[in-house]
């Protein structure tokens, strides 16, 4: 187990007590404690051969990786031009006699003598007893044999990379822990690797609640709503770097939930929304409980996303699925997933989990009240070469509109005030 990185500075605010209709007394955590005992309970994935390519874009190599060959494998032209002697262009001109042309992929036949020169081409081996290249544009060929060199006194090892300066055989050319983007793909190719051992990217089931819900080709009947949230957290858990798999829509039954419920805790992680509060018909941490997931908090001192729940249900093979329990409503999910959800994927793939914290100060004034520490959804802008934040119109948890003019949440603190222009506050970075 790793040990547990350090999140941005958040404002710390005491845990709160809370009572449910039994006897227990459930302590409820602020968001900097929770997510530090999310990770507590995480661990890197194990480490799994891929073949590379577009699948693999975004996973940490888990090996060192070293070169096969010296990269170059030979003395290289980086001009179009002439391969010479400088000892035969001391004043940077004269007529040489071409002996040949080399193109890349073609080997030098013939090596360079006094007054010699090859016509050479970018990427090409520079034949023996050549020691410079000169560009193209500073030659003219007399004849079919003969070129004219008008330049200035050519250096040794001009426009030459010489062999094995890019990588030597045997060289580790990319470490354990680096981040595989399109350039490191093409490096490995060239080393002749066409897999290698990476952190893989967490498996996540998703799985929607609720009596009420109905799937998005469904005109809505009378008390009913269209399925949102299955989407927009498939999506952002896509874009967190994990695979999402659609475990369905579970009714606000045990029938209908415990089969839907089982088949996700299959996955590295199951993320539920609805079902976590303490209402009649929200049956998940009841079921959680009876199919063996240890509970490790549910409510968190936040808004939206108070009802959130987090625990933990072990496989056969001893390694651990994370669930999530997020709320029903669709920013109180979207914003738990960014707390909490995203972070866990991240160091399940071996990245820094985040979340993505800056400080930013306010670009008007703005008036709020909250017992809760509050993520309200803002647009975040550089101005003036400094971090400006401003909240957008936002009706509560249940208004994804005003989530959809928002790139952040804005950390709103505990109290009744007026937010002067200026005042500099926590801003949770929305990636996209």
């Amino acid at each position: 187990m790793k040990e547990c990185p350090a999140f941005g500075e958040l404002a710390v605010f005491p845990m709160h007590v809370i009572h449910f209709g039994k006897s227990d007394t459930i302590i409820m955590l602020n968001v900097k404690e929770a997510q530090a005992k999310v990770l507590e309970r995480s661990a890197p994935l194990e480490a799994q051969s891929l073949a590379l390519g577009p699948a693999v874009l975004g996973l940490v190599l888990a090996e060192d990786v070293t070169s096969d060959l010296d990269m170059p494998p030979y003395d290289k032209s980086m001009m179009d031009g002439y391969a010479v002697r400088t000892m035969d262009l001391g004043a940077g001109r004269g007529d040489l006699d071409v002996i040949e042309e080399v193109t890349a992929g073609q080997i030098p036949r013939l090596p360079l003598e006094a007054g010699q020169a090859t016509r050479i081409m970018t990427g090409a081996p520079v034949p023996d007893g050549a020691d410079a290249v000169v560009m193209v544009e500073r030659t003219q060929m007399v004849d079919g044999r003969t070129v004219h060199i008008e330049d200035k006194p050519p250096k040794p090892g001009q426009n030459i990379m010489r062999r094995g300066r890019e990588m030597r055989s045997g060289e580790v050319i990319l470490s354990k822990g680096a981040r595989l983007r399109p350039q490191e793909l093409g490096l490995l190719a060239t080393v002749g690797r066409t897999s290698a051992r990476v952190q893989p990217a967490a498996r996540v089931a998703v799985l929607s609640t609720g009596e009420e819900i109905v799937e998005a080709p469904a005109s809505p009947g009378p008390g009913q709503i269209r399925n949102g949230n299955g989407p927009m957290l498939m999506a952002r858990v896509a874009r967190a770097g994990g695979v999402p798999r659609y475990s369905g829509l579970a009714r606000d039954s045990l029938k209908s939930l415990r089969p839907l419920v089982a088949d996700g805790l299959r996955a590295d992680s199951l993320v539920l929304s609805g079902g976590v509060s303490a209402g009649k018909l929200d049956l998940v941490p009841g079921v959680l409980e009876e199919l063996g997931v240890e509970a490790v908090f549910h409510k968190v001192a936040m808004k939206p996303g108070k009802p959130v729940f987090f625990g933990t249900h072990r496989h056969a093979s001893g390694s651990r699925c994370l669930v999530f329990g997020l709320p029903g409503n669709p920013v109180s999910a979207f914003v738990c997933l960014e707390l909490f959800v995203r972070p866990a994927l991240r160091f399940l793939m071996g990245l820094e989990p985040g979340p993505h914290m800056v400080r930013a100060r306010l670009a008007e004034e703005f008036a709020y009240r909250t017992d809760r520490q509050t993520y309200h959804p803002a647009v975040l802008a550089v101005d003036g070469g400094a971090w400006k934040v401003r909240p957008v119109p936002w009706l509560g948890s249940p208004d994804l509109r005003g989530v959809a003019l928002a790139n952040a949440l804005v950390v709103i603190p505990v109290g009744d005030q007026v937010h002067r222009e200026g005042t500099e506050l926590d801003v949770l970075v929305v990636e996209v």
